[in-house]
């Protein structure tokens, strides 16, 4: 087993983990209902599994499938203690700040369970407190028997995932992923019952009757991404500088960047990191790799790059990691491998956006490589920066700071839908827990109330902020800090020929002109507009028929007159390239 042996790091561990939570309330088949269910998110959590009846309550039941991260023995739910006993909560993702919240408000503990801190917030302050004052990801399902109330809640971004249906009788289930209650759904004699994604940042209430049915009573939202977390008193982030002074701005960019990777680094599962050789997964190693040496972790990181031989992208990585130190693995990445992972990409994903697919490839192969061939779980990654520091391209186009600045909060706020659905999916797909300090409460809230000014491209590169305040660092190599953003697809592949290209020369071969004018009677809902938007959207009603409102609306740039949502079609990426 691995561990830290630093002071710092070995203040009992919480015993945290990543798995696949479920909820029925109002079944009258509950273990056998669940059960046949089960298998659709055993990957979510390989090592562990629980089905259980609420005592006295045999029409609810909770399921777990468990990921040890932390403790290999301890941790399974639903998690109950003697305290409590009327408490039944399961849940997904760990909890930061529980020592800190636990040491405030003099807590007495009877696990070490990092979950336990959401029952006594509960209990002394109620859902909507208790909500606001964690610091970590989350999706939970918490039942009181006492007080006859269900609560369901999920953390700002929704980088845990969850899903809920609730049918007009009062039978409500609840899963990690959509695919765990469509055989469910199916079975009922209803109208074609709603699974739908639960929002980010909210809770919602549930009286529980006496049959076991459940009255949604209130769902309200208890954080968004530009207000300062309630938790933040409880944070252990002392003399953060004041006002707006580059220097300032540059120094508190620093600092909460860095205690977002520390406090993330909790676990006796090996750590490891996605490297692209671009910005901020760069950054993200190269902190990683510092902290590791100062906590005397016992073992060298590991970085996971994919792409071909001659990709940007594995140049680039390779020169991080040569750079930082790290322990390197490249994948190699064909377009035949790819195009054979499709149907299974789409399937995991629960989603036909395009750009989400593309980019899914990469990440679900290199996912796999990790699980087959390393000892690597927790996988830390870059999810998040461009959402938040406006580094896709197209925000140089921007018609002014102001609308880049509420762009940037609305792609934050639809993270769950896209980028963040993906990231989840693709290493869930293969057991892996994925860790985004990019998005941590703290660090979000501060750059987003920082000037609006501030925060747009400059001089011709996007992330301009971001990359002035670790110039100078010597943290990762300056032509990394300066790298111009790379789009997916040409990334990954040869200069010569990129993902992007042979996925199009593909699906040119299984999709032809009179299918496409046919899409719109086929698929009269997000209509497909191009034969890669007919083929993924064909594969995923293959899988989910009729759940086509999953994916609301597909992914596109803004500002400018785009057919397809790759970065390489626009022109200014390709004036920019020019320009290099």
């Amino acid at each position: 087993m691995y561990s830290f042996r630093s002071a710092a790091s070995s203040l009992s561990h919480p015993r945290n983990n990543m798995c696949g939570i479920w909820a029925l309330f109002g079944s009258d088949d509950c273990l056998l209902t669940q059960s046949k269910s089960s298998k659709k998110i055993a990957h979510r959590g390989p090592d562990a599994f629980r089905l259980e009846n609420v005592n006295g309550f045999t029409n609810c039941c909770f399921g777990f499938h468990r990921l040890a991260i932390v403790d290999q023995l301890y941790g399974m739910q639903p998690l109950r203690i003697k305290r409590f006993p009327y408490l039944w909560l399961c849940y997904n993702g760990e909890i930061y700040n529980h020592h800190r919240l636990k040491k405030h408000f003099e807590f007495e503990y009877q696990t070490k369970v990092d979950g336990e801190i959401i029952l006594h917030l509960y209990d002394r302050f109620g859902i909507e407190k208790m909500a606001s004052l964690l610091d970590g990801v989350f999706a939970f399902v918490l039942l009181d028997t006492a007080n006859r109330k269900v609560f369901l809640g999920r953390d700002t971004y929704g980088v845990r995932p969850l899903f809920k249906m609730l049918t007009e009788d009062g039978f409500l289930a609840v899963c990690s992923e959509a695919k765990g209650l469509t055989e469910i759904a199916d079975s009922m004699s209803t109208p074609k019952v709603k699974i739908t994604p639960f929002l980010p940042g909210h809770f919602e209430v549930f009286d529980l009757k006496l049959n076991g049915k459940v009255e949604s009573i209130e769902l309200d939202r208890f954080h968004h991404c530009t207000q300062e977390p309630k938790h933040a008193a409880y944070d252990g982030i002392k003399n953060l500088g004041k006002g707006f002074a580059p220097e300032t701005v540059k120094s508190n960019i620093r600092i909460l960047f860095e205690n977002a990777v520390r406090k993330r680094l909790m676990a006796h599962r090996r750590i490891g990191c996605l490297l692209s050789g671009g910005l901020d997964s760069s950054l993200v190693a190269a902190t990683l790799v510092k902290l590791a040496k100062e906590e005397q972790l016992q073992y060298p990181l590991q970085t996971f790059s994919i792409g071909t031989q001659d990709s940007p992208d594995i140049l680039a990585a390779r020169k991080v990691a040569d750079h930082i130190g790290s322990d390197h693995h490249e994948v190699s990445f064909t377009p035949e491998e790819g195009i054979r992972s499709l149907e299974d990409v789409i399937y995991h994903l629960e989603c036909y956006d395009i750009t989400t697919v593309r980019a899914s490839v990469g990440m679900y192969l290199i996912s796999k490589y990790i699980r087959e061939k390393t000892d690597s779980v927790v996988i830390f990654s870059g999810e998040g920066s461009d959402e938040l520091t406006q580094g896709y391209i197209y925000f140089h186009k921007a018609p002014s700071a102001k609308a880049g600045a509420e762009e940037s909060v609305r792609l934050l706020e639809e993270l769950y839908l896209f980028d963040g659905l993906r990231a989840d999916r693709t290493t869930a797909a293969h057991g892996l827990e994925l860790r985004v300090p990019f998005l941590d409460h703290r660090f979000t809230a501060y750059y987003l109330s920082l000037p609006e000014d501030m925060r747009t491209p400059k001089d011709g590169v996007e992330k301009h902020l971001l990359r002035e305040a670790f110039k100078g660092l010597n943290l990762i190599p300056d032509e990394i800090l300066w790298r111009r953003k790379e789009a997916f697809s040409d990334g990954l592949m040869s200069l010569k020929k990129s993902w992007y290209t042979s996925l199009q020369e593909h699906i040119e071969s299984k999709v032809n002109d009179s299918d496409l004018e046919n899409a719109a009677s086929l698929f009269p809902y997000n209509t497909p507009t191009t034969k890669e938007g007919f083929f993924f959207r064909q594969i995923f009603e293959k899988h989910y028929p009729g759940r086509v409102e999953w994916t609301p609306h597909y992914w596109m740039p803004r500002w400018i007159k785009a057919t397809d949502p790759s970065a390489r079609t626009l022109s200014i990426y390709k004036q920019d390239k020019d320009q290099l």
